[in-house]
């Protein structure tokens, strides 16, 4: 019995200490070899201006936008354009980087990058969130297309429930089943060449 406890304490211990050198090991290791460089395009972060950041929208209170810019003016003859959607990134480069579908003249929509001419002289300048400008490269926005608002949604009532808790559903009366026609058994065939009894 006291040669049994003295033998698990030796195995105890063997236990112990192969997790302490294989800690050790792995510290050593990890120690002696050297750090891998950053790649050439990382870049550092800014820890003080996260902390500088507005936190008022995350504890609920909202936010009203001191200005809004300015929209650009429409010109009498955008009737010509019609804007069927958008692709905009919610990034502050998102204007100028999205795409749009725009139609012209009636026929069918195609996508036009930010910069890309979309008829005559008319370059698509801007992409948002629900819309885009359209105006000559270099110049000032003279058109602005806005995507239709889409109609309100169907709204209804459902039926009250049955005293029991489920809806009380409403099914056609039972009409009785027609009687399926008999079926008769086969008749036995004779094979050709064997006699008949």
């Amino acid at each position: 019995m006291h040669h049994n406890r003295q033998v698990a304490a030796r195995w105890f211990s063997f236990v112990i200490w192969a997790a302490v050198a294989a800690s050790a090991a792995a510290w050593v290791l990890r120690l002696a070899v050297p750090a891998r460089p950053a790649p050439a395009h990382a870049t550092t972060v800014d820890t003080a201006a996260s902390a500088r950041a507005d936190l008022s929208r995350l504890f609920g209170v909202d936010v009203v936008p001191s200005t809004a810019p300015p929209e650009p003016a429409v010109v009498v003859n955008s009737s010509r354009f019609k804007l069927v959607g958008v692709a905009a990134a919610r990034s502050p480069r998102g204007a100028r980087e999205g795409v749009a579908l725009i139609a012209v003249d009636g026929k069918p929509a195609r996508a036009f990058r930010v910069g890309a001419v979309v008829d005559g002289d008319a370059v698509l300048q801007e992409v948002r969130a629900r819309g885009a400008s359209l105006g000559p490269r270099g110049g000032a926005a003279a058109i602005s297309l806005e995507i239709p608002a889409l109609p309100p949604p169907a709204t209804g009532s459902l039926p009250m429930p049955a005293p029991g808790g489920m809806p009380a559903l409403q099914t056609p009366p039972m009409q009785p089943a027609a009687p399926a026609p008999l079926m008769q058994a086969p008749q036995p065939v004779d094979a050709p060449g064997q006699p008949q009894s």
